[in-house]
């Protein structure tokens, strides 16, 4: 019986390499730059340098400045989507979900990049439609599971308008955050909470 070891596997000669410490430093250039740009005014190139790479290392992880910043976006909120805590309680779980909203918004930056792109997409059907699949539906099916936790308890009834529901519990706090600027502390929070938990319960199908 032969003793000899096949050969180990080598990766194919000329395969791309990807570094997640690059992908890290380009995804925050990007970001640096989508929000102190815009996506209209922002190149491959000003990332590229910005995150003081090479554009190939660009290219060889997305074909196009609209693929990258669909990918990173996707991925960063994939990394800080809401997490539909389970308190206990209807009021509990809003509130929760509301001061989760409210950090993610601390920065500057988010802002300035949301409402960048919901303005881009107001002028690209495509554009809106990727932005939809990345950002509105993972946050929506994270209150459908708190609506339907709520349902299980008795809280909410079980014929409620599940999508009104969800607008009710995302759209005031955003439009606050987004658009208004107003205060945004723990009394607001408070009563915003209060109303969100009645329309709930009354927002019959």
């Amino acid at each position: 019986m032969s003793t000899e070891k096949a050969p180990a596997k080598r990766a194919l000669a000329g395969a791309a390499v990807l570094q997640p410490a690059v992908t890290s430093s380009i995804s925050d250039a990007m970001f640096a730059e989508l929000a102190g740009q815009g996506y209209a005014r922002m190149s491959m190139e000003a990332v590229a340098r910005a995150a003081g790479v090479g554009k190939a290392a660009l290219y060889r992880r997305w074909p196009s400045k609209r693929a990258m910043v669909i990918d990173l976006v996707a991925d960063a909120i994939r990394r800080t989507l809401p997490e539909a805590v389970d308190t206990g309680s209807l009021a509990g779980d809003v509130r929760s979900f509301l001061d989760f909203t409210v950090a993610q918004a601390r920065k500057p930056s988010v802002v300035q990049v949301a409402l960048d792109m919901l303005a881009e997409s107001a002028r690209d059907e495509t554009l809106a439609a990727e932005l939809r699949d990345i950002a509105a539906v993972p946050r929506r099916d994270a209150v459908r599971k708190l609506l339907e936790r709520a349902g299980r308890r008795g809280e909410v009834p079980p014929d409620i308008d599940v999508e009104t529901c969800i607008d009710l519990l995302i759209s005031p706090l955003v439009f606050r955050l987004a658009l208004t600027g107003g205060p945004v502390d723990d009394r607001y929070l408070d009563v915003l909470t209060n109303a969100t938990v009645a329309a709930l319960a009354s927002a019959r199908s």
